[in-house]
């Protein structure tokens, strides 16, 4: 290759280069901002924040957490659904659990979902003075499992058990049941590995339909979630509406206004900004302490 046409290949791919850099590390970007600035897109571009007395709050696209240092729930607020994202709503450390609805059991390192589950629906419940049982969960709030041990038939099945752990519960606890399958169950001792039974969730008799629902319970894919369900924001009015001293009726017009239907009328559920929400009843109900 003759060194003119090298240098002409390398010069026409500098002028490419400068040409594209141009476009689309700088015309571009400057367009998409600008645009960005016009009426009704300004906010969203901006990151959809929220102000409270001239300062940044927040934003709508972002949940937080209405708890005390202790992690305990303030009675003022309105409650968010759990957040698997760091310490809680983490931008940083957006995530889920990665965890299935198979991790039933705990351990010395770790509290099992289904724990974690029973654990969070009893605390709603002492909360906001609902029926908090929910399938596979003992009344105290731990995931209601046994471990069956014995010889196995060719399905796996232990159709005459030796022993039976309730594998959650430790010891000197009593166990959710007292028998199965006409053995007598036993607590668990801290550190044994039960994994040699056949491990069985015990249903029990909680609604198929729990009032606790399910996205007061369990966390967002994102952990992220600014919204709850309408039925985790009603089962809070009462709660509200007594520590703040209003109406439930004025607690549940401002709930009205802060709930979004459906994306486009039919995709996904109505929901509501628990953000926006809890700015709106500090704006118009004060909370006094």
């Amino acid at each position: 290759m003759r060194k003119t046409t090298w240098i002409r290949q390398h010069l026409a791919a500098l002028r490419a280069l400068l040409v594209l850099t141009a476009i689309t590390g700088i015309a571009y970007p400057l367009a998409v901002f600008a645009a960005g600035q016009f009426p009704g897109l300004n906010d969203k571009s901006d990151g959809s924040l929220l102000h409270a007395d001239g300062k940044v709050v927040g934003s709508s696209l972002i949940g937080q957490s209405f708890t005390d240092a202790d992690g305990n729930a303030l009675p003022q607020y309105f409650q968010s659904r759990p957040s698997a994202a760091g310490d809680g709503y983490d931008p940083m450390s957006t995530s889920a659990s990665n965890l299935g609805p198979e991790d039933i059991v705990d351990t010395e390192s770790r509290t099992s979902l289904l724990s974690a589950v029973c654990t969070r629906s009893k605390e709603i419940a002492d909360r906001e003075g609902v029926d908090g049982s929910r399938p596979f969960c003992t009344k105290d709030g731990i995931g209601a499992v046994v471990s069956v041990i014995g010889p196995r038939n060719a399905d796996g099945e232990v159709s005459a058990p030796v022993r039976v752990v309730s594998v959650n519960e430790l010891c000197p606890a009593e166990p959710f049941v007292t028998t199965y399958l006409g053995v007598t169950v036993e607590c668990a001792e801290p550190g044994a590995d039960y994994s040699i039974g056949r491990i069985v969730p015990i249903r029990g008799n909680a609604p198929d339909d729990p009032e606790v629902p399910a996205d007061a319970v369990t966390a967002g894919g994102s952990g992220l979630d600014p919204h709850i369900s309408p039925a985790y924001a009603d089962i809070q009015i009462t709660r509200i509406a007594t520590t703040r001293h209003i109406t439930e009726a004025q607690v549940r017009t401002l709930i009205d206004a802060h709930t979004d239907g459906r994306t486009l009328g039919f995709l996904g559920e109505p929901r509501v900004n628990v953000v926006e929400l809890n700015l709106a009843l500090d704006r118009d109900y004060p909370f006094q302490t």
